[in-house]
């Protein structure tokens, strides 16, 4: 009898269903070859899908993880952008819904009860490292330095005072700015790293008007739309979710600036460098101990119902959490991760070797 994919779908899910929904405290061992070492890393293939800018950290995990165990099915890495990711996540428990997300920014409250809605309920919020949200140039350039107000009066569809934004140039919001043209590129609104610019930055300097300042108590949404909502006549530029192509572009135009993470700048130094931000350029030393003002947690969010199906998630999240990966001198940060502080990174791999789920109290 011919089995369809429908069919097959359905037989994974049941599979998974099926199984003891607690998560496995420790990466089971037996049941697989010797080259596992005795570690079961058994099942189908681990999906992760997310965030642009974990994708490197993640990919890299997966590379080790198969150099490790050749009998494990190699892991799926996916770029969606964390929007796009975590509602690929939140569909539903099961072998054709991903394991694991990434994201360039902490879940919020209504896509975990998307998630709870769609039989979601063990989800796994594990800190992976930090990053910074960088403002990069082409060398060939004049150097910029500059505050979040001047970033929010380049870039917000309105002024302060409510009417058009129309500057062009830099030095028409401060004479000390290079005069060169306004146009940055880039991450859309599906990307955490653009709910990461709103908040750290555009926030930021909104913020320091008096009157927006005001806005915020008497009317929180209208504040979120006036800090927020950036212009759409050319001066920002969405470069969708490949920073890749943002870097190139840089480098094919050396008047526009770039927003990033901090990773793509750190691989990219020979043809562009950071822009400083109160005086403070998104360096390592800087992001870490929060000098930088716009620097942010990066996540991978966990499906605990699919520990018991998949052996290999917890294999897989144990070494992501290794000091050899995510340490001050793990391998992730040459490709730009920045180190937890040691607490908080205890913390994260005692939550994936634990499989302890989110207290949703805590989030928007």
């Amino acid at each position: 009898m011919r089995i369809t994919s429908l069919a097959l779908a359905g037989i994974g899910l049941l599979a998974l269903a099926a199984c003891d929904s607690s998560p496995a405290p420790t990466p089971p061992q037996g049941g697989d070859t010797a080259a596992t070492g005795g570690v079961n890393v058994s099942g189908p293939a681990l999906r992760i899908v997310g965030s642009s800018t974990v994708y490197p950290f993640t990919t890299a995990v997966a590379e080790n993880f198969r150099r490790k165990y050749p009998a494990a099915a190699a892991p799926i890495v996916e770029s969606t952008g964390t929007g796009g990711g975590i509602k690929l996540f939140c569909g539903g428990v099961g072998t054709q819904h991903p394991d694991i997300a990434n994201a360039s920014r902490r879940i919020k409250k209504s896509e975990v009860e998307l998630c709870n809605t769609n039989g979601v309920k063990q989800i796994v919020e594990i800190q992976v490292g930090l990053d910074g949200i960088a403002i990069a140039q082409s060398k060939s350039d004049a150097h910029l330095d500059v505050t979040p107000a001047q970033i929010f009066l380049a870039l917000a569809a309105t002024k302060p005072d409510g009417s058009k934004n129309t500057v062009t140039t830099w030095n028409q919001i401060d004479p000390k700015l290079p005069s060169r043209k306004i146009e940055v590129l880039g991450p859309p609104p599906t990307s955490g790293t653009r709910d990461a610019f709103n908040e750290l930055v555009m926030e930021a300097g909104c913020s320091t008007f008096p009157n927006l300042k005001a806005l915020k108590d008497s009317n929180e949404d209208e504040y979120k739309t006036r800090c927020t909502k950036l212009r759409e006549d050319g001066v920002y530029v969405e470069a969708g979710e490949n920073d890749n192509l943002i870097v190139q572009k840089l480098v094919a135009n050396p008047t526009a600036v770039g927003i990033f993470g901090y990773s793509y700048l750190e691989e990219n130094l020979d043809k562009i460098e950071g822009v400083k931000m109160n005086g403070v350029a998104p360096e390592y030393e800087a992001i870490a101990s929060g000098a930088y003002p716009a620097s942010r947690p990066l996540y991978i969010y966990v499906k605990g119902e699919h520990a018991r199906a998949k052996p290999a998630l917890a294999v897989f999240l144990q070494e992501y959490t290794s000091e050899a990966a995510f340490g001050p001198e793990g391998y992730l940060k040459s490709r730009g991760l920045i180190a937890e502080p040691d607490a908080e990174r205890k913390a994260s791999a005692a939550a994936a070797a634990a499989l302890t789920p989110l207290d949703i109290t805590a989030l928007k």
